[in-house]
């Protein structure tokens, strides 16, 4: 049921002209500095329990160790991101960290810390050194989540919607007039409009769109379409990350196995026990997720399987150093002390989103996005570990700021959400049409991409979209369509995005892209008649 403090989800909305879509990090980060301006925050389930921030296992990564320097930091991330980083954008990212970390400290986040009480740093594939703050080895995104729920239930200032999906970024001469929400609460479910002069998008990824991934059932590109259907500029969406090291157990979302334990030295290994990243890249099991994501789709696809194997690296220690991943073992009947863990590769993370400025500005007037479903420029094509909960803070405080600079006061009267009239409908993540398209997107726009699978989907896309009929659907079905859309375009392989048919990098795609709603439905018109020829 719907939670719904101080007179429900009417009440709640009407009191204030700035929302922000989505309880995750980026969401109540967003909101607590924003405090104590007033601010409604909508939740598409409990706060905490649909956001992918939650699950996240690594932590923040941070340079603050002795001999480390944000110079290093920006060069890792710029090594990761294949070339199309955005240097000015990242160089800022990373100099803010330190002070985004004693924020979440003092919101009473408990980082790890060593016998003297300095913050304990561990390392992470592609790093150069050890700035990973980190919770109990494997839990910093659950211990994050946990400290600011705690704060955001004390903040008088903010009210929360929970059970509240949004569906559409109403607009009124060129700007955000407010956002349509599906209200949930037991079997039922209204439509409210809530008036908004402000809204900050933190809705999260795109990984349920796909078959295998570790996110929430939450996390299915809603946002991301809903932006793009309302007129906002899309960059960089054929970047999709996938996490190398899913445990294969059949699980949907699959449980994940941080890349922590690669960091503390397990290795992969096939099923003939063979180190076979060695073949592949120099720093073997630490190169960067891309590459060890189709080192073990390769291993996979030829019927070698993939292990991680954490005998000798972490040993007897695995229960205690990571606790989450020896539960998820458990649960599957595998004991990592002394057994390989079946891996696969994942969908984890969308380096593309909602393009942004600097101050986390997208191309609509009213319209805010952080987290990510929003697209900075940090990531470039490949999403260094442990940078995403780091842009998610950034740009949350960069966002309230400006916020406070444009409404430093209450403006204008109470907004009165209006109700609204007809069926409500919904595409939930285990229905026909979803699991359709979840497929076809693992199949087509997977690991490994070519233009005869990408061009497939496009159509499939373009197909299923003329049929639809449900407003949440065709929010998921604009971010697949994007994706695709992009993936099709850019005919070199770079970072997250493999062609398998143009498998170099080539100078002349060296740069990010960008593209609208309009254009990608365009384009899937001209492949669908290329076809009919």
């Amino acid at each position: 049921m719907a939670k719904e403090p101080r007179g429900g989800a009417a009440a709640a909305a009407s009191s204030d002209d700035i929302v922000i879509i989505g309880g995750g990090l980026a969401g109540l980060f967003c909101a607590l500095k924003l405090s104590p301006r007033p601010v409604t925050v909508l939740a598409a389930a409990p706060i905490g329990h649909g956001a992918s921030s939650a699950w996240a296992q690594g932590g923040i990564a941070a340079a603050m160790a002795e001999g480390d320097t944000f110079e290093k930091h920006l060069a890792d991330t710029l090594a990761a991101g294949a070339g199309i980083v955005d240097e000015e954008i990242t160089r800022g990212v990373v100099s803010e960290a330190p002070a985004r970390i004693h924020d979440l400290l003092s919101f009473g986040v408990p980082f790890d810390r060593d016998l003297e009480g300095h913050l304990q740093l561990s390392r992470e594939a592609a790093h150069s050194e050890r700035r990973i703050v980190r919770v109990r080895g494997d839990m910093a995104g659950k211990a994050i989540m946990e400290a600011l729920i705690a704060v955001v239930r004390r903040t008088p200032s903010i009210h929360v919607v929970e059970n509240a999906v949004a569906e559409e970024i109403v607009t009124a001469d060129g700007a955000v007039s407010g956002v349509r929400i599906r209200a949930e609460a037991g079997r039922a479910a209204r439509q409210l409009f809530v008036p908004a002069k402000a809204v900050v998008l933190a809705s999260g990824g795109i990984g349920h769109l796909y078959a295998v991934t570790t996110n929430p059932a939450e996390a299915r590109g809603g946002g991301l379409g809903m932006a793009a259907r309302a007129g906002a500029v899309i960059a960089d969406p054929e970047f999709v990350q996938f996490h190398p090291t899913a445990i294969d157990v059949g699980r949907d979302p699959a449980p994940l196995a941080t890349e922590a334990l690669r960091g503390d030295g397990s290795i992969l290994v096939n099923r003939a026990g063979h180190r076979f990243m060695l073949d592949i890249h120099p720093d073997g099991e630490l190169a960067p997720r891309d590459i060890v994501a189709r080192g073990i789709f390769a291993e996979v696809v030829a019927g070698r399987g993939a292990f991680l194997d954490t005998r000798i690296a972490i040993g007897a220690a695995f229960p205690e150093r990571f606790p989450t991943v020896y539960g998820y073992c458990v649960e599957a009947g595998i004991d990592p002390v002394t057994h390989p863990i079946p891996v696969v590769p994942a969908v984890h993370y969308h380096m593309g989103g909602v393009l942004t400025d600097a101050k986390g500005r997208t191309s609509l007037a009213g319209l805010w996005a952080c987290g990510e479903v929003a697209s900075t420029g940090v990531h470039g094509a490949n999403r260094l570990a442990s940078n995403s909960l780091l842009e998610a803070v950034v740009f949350a405080a960069r966002i309230a700021e400006d916020l406070a600079g444009r409404f430093p006061d209450k403006a204008g009267g109470a907004a009165v959400p209006v109700e609204e009239a007809g069926a409500v409908e919904d595409a939930a993540p285990d229905s026909a049409a979803m699991r359709k398209l979840r497929a076809l997107m693992s199949h087509d726009v997977g690991v490994v991409r070519n233009a005869d699978g990408l061009a497939h989907a496009v159509r499939e896309i373009e197909t299923m979209t003329r049929r639809n009929r449900s407003l949440a659907f065709r929010n998921q079905l604009a971010a697949a369509q994007l994706i695709a859309v992009a993936a099709l375009k850019r005919e070199e392989s770079r970072g997250g995005h493999y062609r398998s048919d143009f498998p170099d990098p080539v100078d002349a795609w060296q740069h990010r892209t960008t593209i609208t709603l309009t254009e990608a439905e365009a384009a899937a018109g001209a492949v669908a008649g290329q076809e009919a020829a």
